[in-house]
């Protein structure tokens, strides 16, 4: 009979209830893959800003980097640790944007269409950051990159991939996995994988905002 090798207790603390650790980064992608056009491609802050900021590829590439090393949670139940991403940080980009008092949310929009949303207070955590690399390479086309959002405390479908858009509101609509039956707020620590487990609270914003942003 063989013997069962105990989990690391260390590494196991680490792991949210429901997941399974991993070594392999798996490639979950609803559509296809975009691929980035230098001479095209640009990333913009819009919505509840004193003025619309937007910079290329080239003008971003020279923004400043930092290196974040996190584990990451996949609502698939897979987590992988140890992840190391070289990006921008968050900081540098909303320091450069005049967010106005009013806004307290963020609808990330990302190639081909996709959205999801995160609250602001969340967005600017230390660790979040805009991602270019991973692990020492160029971050592949099928993770995300050129760019991709990383928000190590959330479910990793809110790291959006293919990055393209920050848009600053004063409510928080559902985004593309959220509208079709994913939680809001996607804590894995708290298992919130579908909107189902929402409170009735967060039910009433998320029809709130939804609504607010069809009238407008």
């Amino acid at each position: 009979m063989t013997a069962v090798k105990p989990v690391d207790p260390a590494l196991a603390a680490r792991v949210p209830p429901g997941q399974t650790l991993t070594t392999k980064w798996p490639v979950l992608t609803y559509g296809t893959t975009p691929r980035l056009n230098p001479g095209t491609w640009t990333f913009r802050c819009f919505g509840l800003v004193e003025e619309e900021v937007s910079w290329t590829w080239a003008e971003f590439s020279k923004l400043p980097t930092t290196t974040v090393t996190c584990d990451i949670h996949c609502v698939t139940r897979w987590s992988r640790l140890d992840n190391r991403f070289e990006g921008v940080p968050i900081r540098e980009i909303v320091k450069r944007v005049r967010v106005k008092p009013e806004a307290k949310y963020v609808l990330v929009h990302a190639d081909p269409d996709y959205t999801t949303n995160l609250p602001l207070e969340e967005l600017l955590d230390e660790d979040v950051l805009l991602a270019v690399r991973h692990d020492g390479k160029p971050l592949e086309p099928e993770h995300g990159g050129p760019l991709r959002l990383v928000v190590p405390k959330l479910y990793f479908w809110k790291s959006a991939k293919w990055l393209r858009a920050f848009e600053f509101l004063e409510v928080n609509p559902p985004g593309f996995w959220e509208q079709n039956g994913y939680h809001m707020h996607a804590d894995p620590w708290g298992e919130e994988r579908y909107s189902d487990q929402e409170t009735n609270a967060m039910q009433k914003m998320r029809a709130e905002a939804a609504r607010k942003l069809r009238d407008r």
